[in-house]
C-alpha cells in the first residue's frame, strides 16, 4: 500500500513539474524545506523555528488547537473565516497581526473587512496562552497556527510552521481596501500576489480555500444583472446556477457559498465548479479562462492529493510574507486588538496608544 502510494505521489509530481516549466514558474517545494530556501530573499524568515517556543512555551500548538477545536465545534462556519482572516492579515504589512488592531483608522475597521469574522476567537487563545506563557507568543504566531488548524478541522492537510514572528504596531485602513474584493481580473490578482512574493500557483492553489466558506452577495452583484455595464448578467455564469444566485441575493449582505456543490468540504469540487461555470466569484471564474493560470485549475481539478500538498506549501509561503522579527517596530502584544501601553508624562494613565 505505502509504495503504490509512494508511486502515485511521484507521478503526481512529475506531472506538476512538466507544468511547471512550461508555465515557466519554479516549482514549490515541499513546506519543510520552503522556509528554508526563504531565507535567502528574507533574512528575518532565517530568525523562525518550528521549536521556537519549545522552551518557553511548549504548550502552545496544543493550546490553539484546543481552542480552535472547541470554537469550530460551536460554530463549523469559523474555520473558514479563521483562513481568511489570516490571508487579509499577511496580504497587508505581512503577516503581523495588523488585521486584529481595533482603533478607527484600523484595518479592522475598513470597508474590506467588514464581513471579517473571527475576531473572538484569537481574543480567547491569546488570553488563555497569556495565562499559561506570559508575553510569549505573538498574535501574528497565533493567527497563522489557528489557520493551519482551520484547515485540518476542515479536512485539510497539516504542515509544521515556522514561529517567531512578531507584531507589528501599524494598521491603516485605506491599505485594507487594497485587498481582493472578488471583481479584480486575473492580471490584477497576479501583480497582487506576485508584489508580496507569491506566485501564480500561489494564487491558483490559495484560490483553492474557497472550497470552504461563503461570500456576501456584494461581491456578486455586478455579475447578476449589469455585468460589465452590458446591463446583461455574465455570460460565464451557468444559466441554472445565476438563477439561484439572483434568488440567494436579496440583499447585498446576503450570504452565499463559496462552493455550490460541497461547500462544506475541503475538497477540489472549486476547481470542477469553474469548469461548470459554477465559479461564485469572478476573480475565481477566470482562473479557468486565462492562459497563466488554467493549466493549473485543470490538473487540481482531478487530484487530491496534490492539491492538498500544494496547498500546504503555498500556506506556509503565504505566512512567510514579510515576517516582523527584532529589531524593529514590532512587539508582543499582550491583548491583539491593541499595541502594547506606551506611558507618556502629558497621560501617564493611558492605558493604550495608537502607534
Amino acid at each position: 500500500m505505502k509504495k503504490c502510494f509512494s508511486l502515485m505521489a511521484a507521478i503526481l509530481l512529475v506531472q506538476l513539474q512538466l507544468l511547471m516549466a512550461s508555465a515557466a514558474i519554479p516549482l514549490l517545494q515541499p513546506a519543510t524545506g520552503l522556509a528554508a530556501s526563504l531565507t535567502q530573499t528574507l533574512s528575518p524568515q532565517s530568525l523562525l523555528s518550528q521549536s521556537y517556543y519549545q522552551n518557553s512555551c511548549p504548550a502552545a500548538e496544543g493550546i490553539i488547537h484546543q481552542k480552535m477545536q472547541a470554537w469550530f465545534l460551536k460554530d463549523s462556519t469559523l474555520a473558514a473565516s479563521i483562513i481568511r482572516l489570516h490571508f487579509h492579515d499577511c496580504a497587508i504589512r505581512g503577516c503581523d497581526a495588523s488585521i486584529l488592531l481595533n482603533y478607527k483608522g484600523s484595518e479592522r475597521r475598513a470597508f474590506a473587512s467588514k464581513t471579517l469574522r473571527g475576531f473572538e476567537i484569537i481574543d480567547d487563545i491569546k488570553s488563555e496562552l497569556e495565562r499559561r506563557c506570559p508575553k510569549t507568543v505573538s498574535c501574528a504566531d497565533i493567527l497563522t497556527a489557528a489557520a493551519r488548524d482551520a484547515t485540518v478541522l476542515l479536512g485539510g492537510p497539516f504542515w509544521e510552521i515556522p514561529f517567531g514572528r512578531k507584531d507589528g504596531r501599524i494598521s491603516l485602513a485605506t491599505e485594507a481596501d487594497m485587498v481582493p474584493q472578488g471583481r479584480e481580473n486575473v492580471t490584477a490578482l497576479i501583480d497582487f500576489f506576485q508584489a508580496r512574493g507569491l506566485t501564480i500557483l500561489d494564487l491558483v492553489v490559495l484560490s483553492g480555500s474557497h472550497t470552504i466558506g461563503r461570500s456576501s452577495c456584494y461581491s456578486i452583484l455586478h455579475r447578476l444583472a449589469n455585468y460589465k455595464g452590458t446591463g446583461k448578467p455574465d455570460p460565464t455564469l451557468d444559466i441554472k446556477y445565476l438563477k439561484n444566485l439572483t434568488r440567494q441575493c436579496k440583499w447585498s449582505s446576503d450570504m452565499v457559498h463559496l462552493d455550490v456543490t460541497t461547500p462544506k468540504t475541503f475538497d477540489t469540487q472549486f476547481y470542477n465548479n469553474l469548469g461548470a461555470k459554477k465559479g461564485l466569484l469572478s476573480t475565481d471564474q477566470e482562473l479557468f479562462s486565462d492562459p497563466r493560470t488554467s493549466p493549473f485549475v485543470s490538473m487540481f481539478a482531478t487530484q487530491q492529493e496534490l492539491f492538498s500538498s500544494q496547498f500546504a506549501a503555498s500556506m506556509v509561503n503565504l505566512g512567510n510574507i514579510l515576517v516582523k522579527t527584532p529589531p524593529g517596530g514590532s512587539e508582543i502584544r499582550v491583548n491583539c486588538n491593541y499595541v502594547n501601553p506606551r506611558r507618556s508624562y502629558a497621560n501617564p494613565q493611558r492605558k493604550y496608544s495608537r502607534p
